[in-house]
Formats: structure tokens, sequence, C-alpha cells
């Protein structure tokens, strides 16, 4: 009942709030000319929606895009609502694999391989992406952000030990022996030769790398290498054991800023935080680079896995040809230049984009972290699947009880299999 009325609030707060942001001028439009309404979240804390908004309108001024702040805790929820009842919302922001899900099987989303092909849309800039989001041979949403991970690494600690850095051609092998001759000390001078966080995606993604495994597959015995991998590391002291990591309430990002971990696996979103923290004089950690993900023998160097913000068209749209085309624009390269120039991390790596990130104040002046940025495929952390949410759940219990140890690794896998294939059987 609670939730209920809190919702209830929050959609009686969209109603009379307005718009928080409108590009082009405000009250009446111009003869002519098209107001389109985007559903977002955390307006005023998201730096690359005014510029985004501003650039377009610089090259389309008969378009007014009003933002509709549907806050980001109860995003999906709200725009649920508002689509179901019939609500002016022109475009509209995927904030995750489970929502889009939802809004396909539900009919919100307008097809766009139509458009795509009309416009002669080049679907291979988005390294494998746009293959990931097809659903029954139809997409329903086109990228225009997207975070991958990553390696970053502590100078420092490598140079006192008098070893390599690491590289941009690194298996995972490799990766883990480089660990191990990275760490030293004890106690409160103990130095970690890596450090993987707590949620599931550090340590089982690896195996999607090969694009042989899928994570909504049902049968799970493809992670058991991985985690007995993993699962060594923390035994031998080369990484903090997740129960350590619970215990002290360790945040990978203090771990990094500490000086206390040589190698980190994480998203692109850590790089521009670090950078601040390094700029604030709150990062022992000075002297960092990165270099692209540790992949299984075999599989192409620059493979990864991270997540994306998609744009799409509400199917209801009164303005779809005009929404259409802003959705083209800022998930297309124009758009990605735009993005990059805040910080962010576009759907599209073009060169342009990577210079204008290698540039930003404070990042690593080596070739290697330039190269890093360049992907070769990007999996998704979590791919399509319209129970997606459940499959979620399950995973996260039986890597959780894996990791600290209170259930073995094949137990954990048992739990995995037996969970999700009547999941997926049922659909």
């Amino acid at each position: 009942m609670k939730t209920k009325i809190v919702l209830f609030l929050l959609i009686l707060a969209f109603i009379f709030s307005g718009t928080l942001y409108a590009g082009g001028n405000s009250g009446q439009t111009q003869a002519g000319a098209v107001t389109l309404r985007w559903a977002m979240w955390d307006a005023e804390l998201t730096v690359y929606y005014k510029p985004l908004i501003e650039a377009y309108q610089a090259k389309n001024p008969n378009v007014r895009i009003e933002l509709v702040d549907l806050g980001s805790a109860d995003y999906e929820a709200l725009l649920g609502t508002q689509l179901a009842g019939g609500a002016d919302l022109d475009i509209v922001t995927i904030k995750n694999m489970f929502s889009y899900a939802n809004l396909i099987r539900q009919n919100r989303l307008e097809p766009l391989n139509a458009f795509i092909r009309s416009k002669n849309i080049n679907t291979a800039q988005y390294g494998g992406m746009i293959e990931q989001v097809t659903s029954n041979g139809e997409v329903f949403t086109l990228p225009f952000r997207n975070d991958f991970w990553i390696v970053y690494y502590n100078k420092d600690i490598f140079d006192r030990a008098g070893v390599p850095y690491p590289t941009n051609n690194m298996t995972i092998e490799q990766y883990d022996a480089l660990a191990r001759r990275v760490t030293s000390g004890s106690g409160a001078n103990k130095i970690y030769g890596a450090h993987y966080h707590g949620w599931r995606s550090a340590t089982q993604l690896f195996s999607i790398l090969d694009g042989r495994n899928s994570i909504v597959g049902g049968s799970y015995e493809f992670l058991i290498p991985y985690y007995e991998r993993i699962l060594r590391l923390q035994d031998d002291g080369i990484i903090m054991s997740l129960a350590e990591i619970r215990t002290s309430g360790t945040h990978y990002s203090g771990a990094f800023f500490n000086s206390q971990i040589a190698m980190m696996n994480m998203g692109t979103w850590f790089i521009a935080t670090q950078i601040a923290q390094v700029a604030k004089g709150e990062a022992a950690s000075k002297n960092w680079g990165i270099v692209k993900y540790p992949v299984p023998a075999g599989v192409t160097s620059g493979t990864t896995f991270g997540s994306f913000t998609g744009l799409s068209v509400n199917r209801n749209s009164r303005n779809k040809d005009a929404a259409l085309e802003f959705i083209q624009f800022v998930s297309g390269s124009e758009g990605a230049v735009v993005l990059a120039k805040t910080g962010n991390f576009p759907a599209i790596m073009s060169q342009d984009v990577i210079s204008n990130i290698v540039s930003m104040p404070g990042f690593p002046a080596d070739a290697a972290s330039r190269e890093a940025l360049n992907v070769y495929r990007t999996y998704l952390e979590f791919p399509l699947h319209d129970r997606g949410a459940e499959i979620d759940i399950v995973l996260n219990e039986a890597h959780e009880a894996i990791m600290l140890k209170n259930i073995s690794i094949t137990d954990g896998i048992r739990q995995m299999n037996d969970r999700i294939r009547p999941i997926i059987t049922v659909r």
C-alpha cells in the first residue's frame, strides 16, 4: 500500500511539475514548429542533456525538446504507467534490458528496422550491440551511451615491484599471473594484485567473451573454471575475499584511490571519478593507466562487455518522424562527439570521440591508455530476455553463496540450473 501511495504521489508531482528544461523559446511554439517530449531521469544531475538538445536545435531550429524527468529510482514504473495511460511522450529513454523487454512485450515502442534501412544507418558502428537488442527480428532502440569494462592499474605499484605494466592484449591467465607478481605485504601494508568487486559481473562475465556462452541459457557449467580461478586468487590472498569486502565495507573506488590494489577490472564510468579524485588531491593513486579487458585464450583483444542507454520512440507518439530524426542524431556520430565532450562514453567510439575523451585534463597520457578505448566488440552484461529480471535474481544469489563459500561451486551451479531452467521454459 505504501509503495502505491508513493507511486501515486510521484505521478501527481510529474503532472503538475511541468518541464525541467525546454530547448528553444519557452511558451508558445512558433508556427510549424514541433515539440518533442523526452522521457528521462535526473535532468539536473546529468550534464549531457542540454548540450545534446542545443546541438540538435542548432541544425533544426523548428524542433523544441522538452525533458520529462520521471526520476531515477522509480523511472521504469512511472514510464510504464505514463505509456499505459496514453501520456504525451515522444522519446523514451531505455534504462536497462529488463524494462526494454517489458516495453517490447507491451507493444509500447516503435519498430525501427524500416527507419534504419531508409536512413542507411550503419549498425556495425555500435560494435555488435544492435544485434543484441533485436527481438524477433525487430529493433526497438538505438544506443547512445555505452559503458564498457576495462582494467585500471596503479603504475607506482608496478614500478616499485619492478614488474612491466599490463598490456592491451592480455589473456585471463596472463592477468592472473601479473596479479600474483605485484601482490605484497600484509596487514595494513597489504597490496593486493587485483580486485574483484562483489557484483557477479566482475567474476562471471569473463565467460561470455568467447561468444559461445549465454548468461540466460539455463546451463551454467561454463562458469566453473572462472569460479575456480577467482576462488584460488581469494584463497591465496591475491585479491580480497568477498567476506572481507563485506565485513570492512570496502568500496572498489576507495581501494583504488588508496593504492591498496594494483589492478582492477571495472567499467569506464570510473575514469571520470578517478580523474576528479586525483584533481582534488584525494587519491594516492595519482600515477595510473588503463588497458583493455583480459580475454579467454583465442578471443580477440578489445572484446569486452558493458551496458548501454538507448533511445526509443513511443509507438503512440504524434510526432514519430521528428522523434525518429532526433534519436538518429543523438545516437549517431554527431551526438557521440557532443556526448564525449561532456566526459561521457557514447555508443559509437569513433576516433573523434576517443580524441575528445583522451584530451580531458587528467586522462593518462600514455599510448596504451588511449588504445584501451578502441573496442572490438561489446557484449551486453545482461542480454535481452523477457524474464531477465527473474534470472538475474537467481544468478546473484548463487554467486554470493559461492563467493562466501556457503556452498560449493558445484552446488552453486546446480542451483542456477535447477532454478533458471523452469523460468526460461515457461515464457
